[in-house]
């Protein structure tokens, strides 16, 4: 055996637990060593009278050293020049009675072994392994051979290794000088893997000793800290990415050096997009701040390359048998698929077996019973309904900023909503109008899918996840929308369900943050009016985690937002510094004034039962003469059972339940009345129908959880026949909706592929800056003047911040002064001046029937001062109304403001970043699916009875 053993325990009172706790422990166990230790030495980092007393009355010596010091330079400190051997060891590094024992005896086995180094295992578990032997890639990841596993001697074999964790490693003193021991750069990471490695290149050896175990805490004295809080996972993650770069550069051969440091930043851009995809955004910061600190560390470099090279006897082709291949980093990295944590598995989903596929299949039946006609039309109309752009390109031109296809020379922000109408249309992007035909006959379809899933964060009882779907598929709020032909609101209440699906669970993973982020654009888009209901939803899940969750999963709930402002972010900036912010609020698309309840008491007591018209969803056109007072009734099985929620064992879930119903009637009851939008002369209401979705969503939810826990055993019997009395109470209040196309009733038409007469069309298809202003007669005798762009008003063409507008503009006021004057005989040049705009027709739209004596007038008098002017030309009348030609040469389209091209440019660089980062956090991977199936699929605790 080496004839003297100095061992050296290092310090540093900043860990965790208090290093007092760990010192006591560490140094008793020296004491219990059955080889005794020839001599101590504590280094203590701070000076702390307490750890220096403690040391002293152990008889060890005291070397005090700043606070600061690193591992490798306390030791340094350390009195050895009369040691053999050097023992490394930490505050928190208790070794075994016969640890000294085995490791002198490996030690003294042959003289080329230049250290050795034990078996760390678990501070409060002996039974678990924290390191024996660290390999190396070929890039030089250090990869931990055993950490993690059961110690059931599976590698008590094993004496061969590239490296080792560096605590309670056995050094020969006249290597630790000759390789000027520990590298100061690598900051807690791999300094025994630096150390092993130059050690072999100087031809020693380095031997695993299993039969010598050490208890480790891993407070971060040495080695690699424990990560058992977030803060201490990114310090442990910049430490080993930090030593990594650093070796990288160090082990490198000279000539490919320059190209190493030249490949640190891009490589670290690309190590942030696979953070982000492998669900560790937390990274990104760590992979930059270690990147950038190894750039510039030249310093550390070049000592790092002098030690290697002054000590390097063997070639670095000896190392290549010990680095970690590919296979084996997969296979070690990878982790167990059956491994659960806290012992649950999650269960099956069941769509087939537990019936959701019937319910889709039968939504989808109902839906082409109801909407047969839509098969054979390739335009959708009616209500708020309009057709698409002809090509995909003009619809993702309508969703950027600038020129908006609306207006004289309006130049802003596109609405979100825009981009959603893009997208849809892309989807059938050889005539994109069929995707609203499409989207119309699979609404149902959808609505009852959405329903399902969202069903089963809620319940794992096969029936009430077909409640839940078939619920949310015949809401009131929903087929109304269908009927009347609001795209926005079908939009917003088909990804309503998918939303608290994914945010349901957003504090639990990466991924289904990611979806939820990328699911509350679309829904914020399309219902202006649910932002502020779910800020408080958002912020409330935001208190919950950091108050229940000690801040777990905290920024991955704060992400769930910032897709959204971003994207709503520059219309938004727009508005506000217009003074119309209220306007943000307005129902995006079609302006379109349809009916709805009003703000009084009887319209506010159908939004509390789910209804959103006054006609009762259609019932009184069924029942024209006949009561229909118990109408609103038909929601009260549902409302009831939702109310009883937060008296069952699952209180937290129905409370939260009720607490989104709540939030989404307030939202409907704050819209009714409230008109921030106008289409021509008249001002429309907001639509409370959104509100209503909200509300739907939690009134549901709340039944589905009341079911599931709130019948006792021997009523358990009753849960299917409740929840059938309840779903069959909707479907009876939503009956009217879905065979209003039957009977008639229905405001879905067919629609035509233009807006404006067929000549114009014809002209705008392929250029959008053909300008048509259109003048429509008003039921009081005024004129309406708006001015499109194109081949036809479009649904993704609307502008909130032309629609909303309280004041009118420089270039609104010209509009109407040119209206004016066209529709005026006295007036001269007028059509030249809208000829240097750019416009080249003339349209006189139909007044709204039935026409009034008023519009009749204005539109006569229009008619013959338009067909008296020279520089018009008659094309003729047409369905549209009639429409002129401007004969003289007309203007290009009056040019956007330089530097319009940049800043939709930025804007679109940094929606469509932020839009990536969301979609790669979204998808899924193994890692993130091993990690779903080891957490409940049901949100808060559920009830353990059979289903």
């Amino acid at each position: 055996m080496p004839a003297r053993i100095h061992a050296v325990i290092v310090v540093r009172p900043d860990g965790a637990t208090p290093a007092a706790f760990h010192l006591k422990r560490t140094l008793a166990a020296l004491d219990a060593q059955s080889r005794a230790v020839d001599a101590v030495t504590v280094v203590v980092c701070g000076g702390d009278e307490r750890l220096t007393g403690l040391a002293a009355d152990a008889g060890a010596g005291v070397v005090v050293a700043p606070a600061s010091t690193k591992y490798g330079a306390a030791v340094a400190r350390a009195p050895i020049a009369e040691a053999d051997a050097l023992w490394l060891l930490t505050q928190d590094t208790a070794p075994e009675p016969e640890a000294l024992t085995a490791l002198a005896g490996a030690l003294e086995l042959s003289p080329s072994v230049a250290l050795v180094a034990p078996k760390l295992v678990r501070w409060d578990d002996r039974s678990e392994i924290v390191s024996l032997g660290v390999g190396m890639t070929r890039f030089g990841r250090s990869v931990e051979a055993a950490d993690g596993e059961l110690d059931q001697g599976q590698h008590d074999g094993r004496d061969d290794a590239m490296g080792a964790d560096v605590r309670g490693m056995l050094v020969r003193r006249d290597a630790w000088e000759r390789l000027g021991g520990l590298d100061p750069a690598l900051h807690g990471a791999d300094e025994g893997l630096d150390l092993a490695v130059r050690a072999r290149l100087a031809g020693g050896r380095v031997s695993l000793v299993p039969a010598a175990l050490v208890a480790t805490a891993g407070d971060g004295v040495a080695g690699t800290l424990n990560p058992s809080s977030p803060q201490r996972v990114r310090r442990r993650a910049y430490a080993r990415r930090a030593a990594q770069l650093h070796r990288r550069l160090a082990y490198a051969p000279l000539i490919t050096v320059p190209l190493h440091w030249l490949s640190l930043l891009p490589l670290a851009l690309w190590a942030s997009i696979v953070h982000i995809f492998r669900k560790d955004p937390g990274l990104i910061a760590v992979e930059w701040a270690a990147s950038v600190v190894t750039a510039v560390r030249l310093v550390s470099l070049a000592r790092a390359r002098r030690r290697i090279a002054r000590t390097r006897a063997v070639s670095w082709s000896q190392l290549a048998p010990l680095r970690v291949t590919r296979a084996q980093e997969r296979e070690r990295l990878d982790e167990d698929p059956d491994a659960g944590v806290g012992g649950h598995v999650r269960s099956e989903l069941r769509f087939f077996a537990g019936g959701g596929m019937w319910l889709v299949l039968g939504a989808l039946v109902v839906s082409v019973s109801s909407f047969t006609a839509l098969l054979a039309w390739p335009v959708l109309g009616g209500g708020a309904l309009q057709p698409l752009q002809s090509t995909v390109a003009q619809l993702w031109a309508d969703a950027a900023f600038g020129a908006r296809a609306v207006g004289l020379d309006t130049v802003g922000p596109a609405d979100p909503f825009a981009a959603i109408v893009a997208l849809l249309g892309s989807l059938a992007s050889w005539e994109p109008s069929r995707a609203v035909v499409a989207l119309w006959v699979l609404a149902l379809p959808l609505a009852a899918l959405g329903g399902w899933f969202a069903a089963t964060r809620v319940t794992d009882r096969s029936v009430l996840r077909i409640m839940g779907g078939a619920v949310w598929a015949l809401a009131p709020t929903f087929v109304v929308a269908l009927t009347q032909g609001r795209p926005a609101a079908v939009i917003a209440h088909l990804l309503l369900p998918w939303l608290f699906y994914a945010g349901s669970v957003a504090h639990r993973s990466w991924s289904a943050a990611g979806a939820a982020s990328l699911l509350l654009v679309p829904v914020i888009a399309a219902a202006p009016t649910l932002a502020p209901a779910l800020l408080v939803l958002w912020f409330v899940i935001i208190v919950l985690a950091a108050v229940l969750r000690a801040g777990q999963g905290i920024m991955r709930v704060i992400w769930v937002i910032v897709p959204t402002l971003v994207i709503a972010a520059p219309l938004v900036w727009h508005s506000v510094a217009a003074g119309s912010g209220w306007g943000l609020l307005a129902d995006p698309g079609v302006t379109w004034s349809g009916p709805q309840v009003g703000a009084d008491a009887a319209g506010r007591a159908l939004l509390v039962a789910g209804i959103p018209t006054t006609d009762l969803a259609g019932w009184t056109s069924i029942l024209p003469d006949g009561p229909t007072w118990w109408v609103p009734l038909l929601s009260a099985p549902l409302a009831l059972l939702a109310l009883v929620a937060p008296l069952t064992v699952r209180w937290a879930a129905g409370l939260a339940m009720l607490g989104v119903t709540a939030l989404g009637v307030a939202t409907a009851f704050g819209a009714v009345g409230v008109a921030v939008a106008f289409a021509q002369s008249t001002t429309v209401a907001l639509w409370p129908g959104a509100g209503l979705s909200l509300a739907w969503l939690g009134a549901a939810g709340g039944a589905l959880v009341a079911l599931d826990t709130g019948l006792a055993p021997r009523l358990a019997a009753v849960r299917g026949a409740v929840a059938v009395v309840a779903t069959l109470a909707i479907a009876v209040l939503a009956m009217p909706a879905l065979t209003s196309a039957v009977r008639g009733t229905s405001m879905l038409e067919l629609g035509t592929a233009s807006t404006l007469p067929a000549f114009v069309a014809a002209e705008g298809r392929d250029d959008p800056d053909v300008g048509t202003i259109v003048l429509t007669p008003q039921a009081d005798g005024a004129l309406s003047a708006r001015v499109v762009w194109g081949g036809s008003e479009t649904l993704g063409g609307q502008s909130t911040i032309v629609n909303t507008r309280t004041e009118p503009s420089e270039s609104d006021v010209e509009v109407a002064e040119i209206a004016v004057d066209l529709v005026t005989a006295a007036a001269d040049d007028v059509v030249g001046r809208l000829a240097g705009y750019g416009v080249e027709f003339v349209l006189l739209a139909p007044a709204d029937q039935p026409e009034s004596d008023a519009a009749r007038s204005m539109r006569l008098t229009a008619q013959t001062s338009l067909d008296q002017r020279e520089t018009l030309d008659s094309v003729g009348d047409t369905v549209k109304g009639g429409l002129w030609r401007v004969t003289d040469e007309v203007a290009g389209r009056v040019a956007a403001p330089a530097g319009t091209a940049g800043i939709a440019a930025a804007i679109a660089a940094s929606q469509l970043l932020v839009v990536a980062v969301a979609l790669l956090l979204s998808l899924p991977t193994a890692a993130s699916r091993r990690a779903a199936r080891r957490t409940p699929r049901i949100v808060g605790p559920h009830w353990k009875e059979g289903r």
